[in-house]
C-alpha cells in the first residue's frame, strides 16, 4: 500500500512543476516585449523632433564655426572652443558680409523671429518740421529782492518794549514790532513841538490880523525860518527811525514820548532777527529783515542746452506739488551764473503770490512751453551714444541693419536732432538696438577691428583707424584725416591724393564736418566700376574693382581678371597663380576666416 502511494506521487509531481512554469512565461514574454515596443516608439519620437527641430541643417551652408566667447577665434571643423564650450555655426544667411558685399562694415543680419524675441522695432524717419515740446523743470521760491527790508539801528540805544516777532512770523503794514531808547530821541522832538509852537503862534497873529483888518487887505506870507526849522526837525525825526505813523501821532496829541517804534514797513514775513529784548545795540546794528510776499521770484534749474531755448519775457507756468494750484510766471532773466555741484543755469521768473501761498525755499516745478525752428528729430532711444559717438542703426531690408554714426543737435523731452547722417524717409531701430549694437561689435571683432572702422581711399579695404594711427598710417590733406591698411597704400596716396579722391568713393570720412557713412558725390563713370565686387582668392576679401585698378591691384592669369585687397595679397598670387586657382594656396582652404576678415599678407 505504501508504495502504491509512492508511485502515484513521483509520476505526476513532474507535470504538475511543469504546468505551473509555463503559466508564469507568458506574462514575462508579454512584459519584454512591451518594453521594447515603448523604447522604440521613444526612440523614434526623439529622432523625429531633433530633426524636426533643425528642418533646415542640410540645406544652409555653413561658412565656419566661431567661438561664442571670442569671435576672433575661428575654425573650419566643427569641435571645442579653448575654453571648453562648443564652437557654433556661422551660416551663410547670418552672415551680412558674405550675403551682400556692399554693405558697410558691422552690418548684421537678424531674422524676424529673433526680432520679435527681442523686442526689435523700427519708425521711418520724418522730415524736418516745427518741434513743439514742454520742458519741465525744478524750480526754488526766492524772496524779490526788490521788496526786501532791512531794519537797522539808527542810533545807539536799547530795546524796551518785548520783541514777540520771530523769524518766520508773518507782520501787517505798520504793525509796530518793538520800541527802543535813545537820548538822542528827545532833544529831537523838543526841537520839533518848538517849531510846530512857533508855526502855530504865526497862524494865530495872522488870524486875528485879517479878523480886524489890521493887514490892509494883504495876507503876510509866513516867515521862512519856521518852515525850515519845521523840516529839519522833521527830517531828524525820520533819521532816527521814526515812522510816518508815530510822526502823525505826535502832531496830533503834542506829547512827550521816550521811545521810538519799530514799524512793519510791508507785509510779509521776517526772515530773520538778530537782537533779543532788553538788548542794546550801536547805530547801524541790523534789528530785522522784512520781505515783502505779494510777489515772489523763482528760480528754475536749466541745464546748459536747455536754457539756452529759454529766453526773457518767455511765459512758464508753475506748479504747487501739495496745494494743487498752478500760476503764471514770467521770464525775467537768464543768470550767468553757473551752478558747479547741479551744473544747471538759474533761470528766474517773477510772478504774483496771491494768498501767499509760496514762501521762500520752497520747491515748485515749472514748465516752459518751447516752440523750435524746424529740424530732423529722432526719438532719444534710437541713439546709442557713447560719450565720443552717436550711433543709430538703419534697416537696410531683408533683415539687415546698417550702423551709422550721426550728429546730433539739442535733445529736449524724448525726442533728439539729429544734424547729418540720415536722411528722411529711412528707417531707423527705436527698440532692441543694444542686441544689434552688441552684434556689430562681434562682428568687427571677429575681423580684427576694435575702433572706428574707414576706407582706404587707395584699394578701399576696411581699416581700423586706430591700428593704423599706432602704425603710422595715416595722411593729413585738406583738412581730412586718411587711414591706409598698408604702407604702400599710404606711399601712392602722399605721391598724388588728388587722383585717389577725383572719383569720390569714399564712404566713411574723419575730417572736421565729414559725416561717415555718407558717400561722398561720384562721377557715372566711376560709380559704374565701382559696382563691380569681387573676392580677393588669398584673403576672401571683398573688393571693388575700380579702387583695385587705381591701386593697381589687379593680375591677369589665362584671360581672367583677379583682384587683390593689398600687395601683398597680389605677390602671392604672382608667385604661383596656377597653385592659388586650383585652391591649394588659397588661404581659406586651409584656415577659413570670416568674409571681409584681412588675410595674413594683406599688409604686404
Amino acid at each position: 500500500m505504501n508504495s502504491v502511494s509512492v508511485d502515484v506521487t513521483d509520476s505526476r509531481a513532474p507535470a504538475d512543476r511543469s504546468s505551473r512554469r509555463g503559466g508564469r512565461g507568458v506574462p514575462v514574454l508579454g512584459a519584454v516585449a512591451l518594453s521594447i515596443v515603448v523604447l522604440g516608439l521613444f526612440l523614434n519620437g526623439a529622432w523625429l523632433g531633433w530633426r524636426g527641430s533643425r528642418p533646415d541643417v542640410g540645406k544652409r551652408k555653413i561658412l565656419h564655426y566661431v567661438d561664442p566667447m571670442n569671435p576672433a577665434h575661428t575654425s573650419s571643423e566643427p569641435g571645442f572652443a579653448p575654453c571648453g564650450m562648443k564652437l557654433e555655426p556661422v551660416y551663410a544667411d547670418e552672415d551680412g558680409q558674405a550675403a551682400d558685399p556692399k554693405l558697410p562694415t558691422g552690418t548684421v543680419k537678424v531674422g524676424p523671429q529673433r526680432q520679435q524675441l527681442v523686442g526689435v522695432r523700427v519708425t521711418p524717419v520724418e522730415a524736418a518740421r516745427p518741434f513743439t515740446c514742454t520742458l519741465r523743470a525744478p524750480g526754488r521760491v526766492a524772496v524779490d529782492e526788490t521788496l526786501l527790508y532791512r531794519l537797522t539801528a539808527p542810533a545807539d540805544g536799547w530795546l524796551r518794549r518785548p520783541l514777540s516777532k520771530t523769524t518766520g512770523s508773518l507782520v501787517k503794514k505798520d504793525e509796530v514790532l518793538a520800541t527802543f531808547y535813545t537820548r538822542e530821541f528827545l532833544p529831537a522832538v523838543q526841537a520839533y513841538f518848538a517849531a510846530m509852537d512857533a508855526t502855530d503862534r504865526y497862524e494865530k497873529i495872522r488870524v486875528a490880523q485879517a479878523a480886524v483888518g489890521s493887514t490892509g487887505g494883504q495876507q503876510q506870507p509866513r516867515p521862512i525860518v519856521n518852515v525850515i526849522a519845521v523840516k529839519v526837525t522833521r527830517t531828524e525825526l525820520a533819521r532816527l527811525g521814526v515812522s510816518q505813523h508815530q510822526l502823525a501821532k505826535l502832531d496830533r496829541t503834542r506829547q512827550y514820548d521816550d521811545e521810538i517804534e519799530v514799524v512793519a514797513p510791508a507785509t510779509g514775513l521776517v526772515i530773520s532777527r538778530s537782537v533779543s529784548n532788553d538788548q542794546q545795540f550801536a547805530r547801524g546794528a541790523d534789528l530785522l529783515t522784512v520781505a515783502a510776499l505779494h510777489r515772489v521770484w523763482v528760480l528754475a534749474d536749466l541745464y546748459e542746452h536747455e536754457a539756452q531755448h529759454v529766453r526773457p519775457g518767455d511765459r512758464a507756468t508753475v506748479f504747487h506739488p501739495f496745494a494743487k494750484k498752478t500760476l503764471q510766471a514770467t521770464v525775467s532773466e537768464v543768470l550767468p551764473v553757473f551752478d558747479a555741484t547741479s551744473r544747471t543755469l538759474k533761470v528766474r521768473l517773477e510772478l504774483d503770490n496771491p494768498g501767499y501761498l509760496l514762501r521762500p525755499d520752497m520747491f515748485v516745478d515749472v514748465e516752459f512751453a518751447l516752440t523750435l525752428p524746424p529740424a530732423l528729430t529722432v526719438p532719444a532711444d534710437a541713439v546709442l551714444d557713447s560719450g565720443l559717438k552717436c550711433t543709430v542703426f538703419v534697416d537696410r531690408g531683408n533683415g539687415f541693419f546698417e550702423p551709422r554714426r550721426v550728429e546730433t543737435g539739442w535733445r529736449l523731452s524724448d525726442r533728439m536732432e539729429i544734424t547729418s547722417g540720415l536722411k528722411p524717409g529711412e528707417k531707423i531701430v527705436v527698440s532692441g538696438n543694444f542686441l544689434l549694437d552688441s552684434e556689430s561689435r562681434m562682428k568687427l571683432a571677429a575681423q580684427g577691428m576694435f575702433g572706428e572702422v574707414g576706407d582706404d581711399p587707395v584699394c578701399g579695404m576696411k581699416v581700423d583707424q586706430a591700428k593704423a594711427e599706432a602704425a603710422g598710417l595715416t595722411s593729413l590733406h585738406r583738412g581730412e584725416t586718411f587711414h591706409f591698411c598698408a604702407p604702400a597704400c599710404k606711399t601712392s596716396f602722399d605721391g598724388d591724393p588728388t587722383r585717389h579722391l577725383a572719383r569720390g568713393e569714399r564712404s566713411d570720412r574723419t575730417g572736421p564736418g565729414a559725416v561717415p557713412g555718407e558717400a561722398m558725390p561720384a562721377t557715372p563713370a566711376s560709380s559704374t566700376a565701382a559696382a563691380v565686387v569681387d573676392l580677393d582668392l588669398i584673403c576672401a576679401m571683398t573688393v571693388q574693382e575700380a579702387r583695385a585698378r587705381r591701386a593697381g591691384l589687379v593680375s591677369e592669369y589665362r584671360g581672367k581678371t583677379y583682384l587683390f585687397c593689398g600687395p601683398g595679397c597680389k605677390r602671392r598670387f604672382d608667385e604661383d597663380p596656377e597653385r592659388i586657382v586650383t585652391g591649394a594656396g588659397r588661404a581659406s582652404s586651409t584656415s577659413p576666416r570670416p568674409p571681409g576678415a584681412p588675410g595674413p599678407d594683406h599688409q604686404g
